[in-house]
């Protein structure tokens, strides 16, 4: 039972990092067409090696390599050491059919040659993205964003607080007596708390702010000078409670190595929202259809 009233008294634990939830947000879908999970690598090898030849045309090593990031999806349910004849197959298999389609003409049609544009443009694309927006993300200035969002944040103060929950006001008010008397406050929680959750631990709640307890228990542990216990049983839906204050802190502020990850990912986003609106507003587009040309715009997402 007291499982679920330890997660109702604190919803988080830990460095809670109110820049967080900036950095929550997702990389634009460019990022990750440009940057697809890595493909098994294999030793240094020269990317010019020929590997097999399909009808006389040769598949290297940067053949492999780049199939491998376009399929890393596909290959990621292949056991690793299958995984270089795996791509290895497809590339072959793609050689085959592609060259019957040619001989079958397929590819003079309207349909294809719209198709072949549109993956041409995403190439370039992801191409573009790679190499003026990726690579313009220096960790300068991701170091220099997290100093930014770091100032903006106020530490919160929490307590660090022990309990023991018992049904009764009575078995409550006996422990209070225990506890005066010079009773180990750890030992009490684990041999007569009912919460199973943290009775086992002595009754241990770790750290919380305000806002994530019950306001009965929040305002009883917060009220406590650390190392002090309440002299009087605090009630909540749950029962009656004996809490002790074990420590009071500023809520520590995440480090730069915590988030650099999700910082990146913020700063790589407004880089590249910033170089689409620049491409937009330095080009001459027009929407032609009246529905679309009032639609709302989102280039950027």
């Amino acid at each position: 039972m007291m499982s679920r009233v330890s997660s109702s008294l604190t919803a988080l634990r830990g460095p809670a990092l109110a820049v967080l939830g900036l950095m929550a947000l997702a990389a634009p879908a460019a990022a990750q067409d440009a940057a697809p999970a890595a493909a098994p690598a294999a030793a240094a090898v020269d990317p010019k090696t020929v590997l097999a030849t399909v009808n006389g045309q040769p598949i290297t090593e940067a053949d492999l390599s780049l199939a491998g990031e376009d399929f890393s999806e596909e290959l990621a349910k292949v056991a690793p050491d299958q995984r270089r004849k795996a791509i290895l197959d497809v590339l072959i298999d793609l050689r085959l059919m592609a060259g019957a389609a040619e001989k079958d003409g397929l590819d003079k049609s309207e349909e294809f040659q719209r198709r072949l544009a549109l993956l041409r443009a995403r190439a370039l694309r992801n191409e573009f993205f790679r190499a003026k927006v990726d690579q313009a993300v220096t960790d300068e200035a991701v170091k220099k964003r997290y100093e930014a969002e770091v100032a903006k944040i106020v530490p919160e103060e929490e307590v660090h607080a022990q309990h023991i929950l018992v049904e009764t006001e009575d078995q409550a008010n006996a422990i209070i007596k225990e506890l005066d008397k010079g009773g180990d406050f750890a030992k009490l929680a684990a041999e007569k708390s009912k919460d199973p959750g943290s009775a086992k631990m002595g009754g241990d709640l770790g750290f919380f702010t305000k806002g994530k307890m019950i306001k009965e228990f929040e305002d009883a542990a917060f009220a406590l000078e650390p190392g002090k216990y309440t002299e009087k049983p605090v009630k909540t839906q749950y029962g009656f409670h004996i809490i002790k204050s074990v420590e009071k802190r500023k809520q520590p502020l995440p480090t730069f190595d915590q988030v650099k990850d999700q910082v990146r990912q913020l700063v790589l986003r407004d880089t590249f929202v910033d170089t689409v609106a620049g491409l937009r507003k330095d080009s001459k587009v027009e929407i032609v259809d009246p529905a679309l040309k009032a639609a709302p715009s989102q280039p950027a997402q």
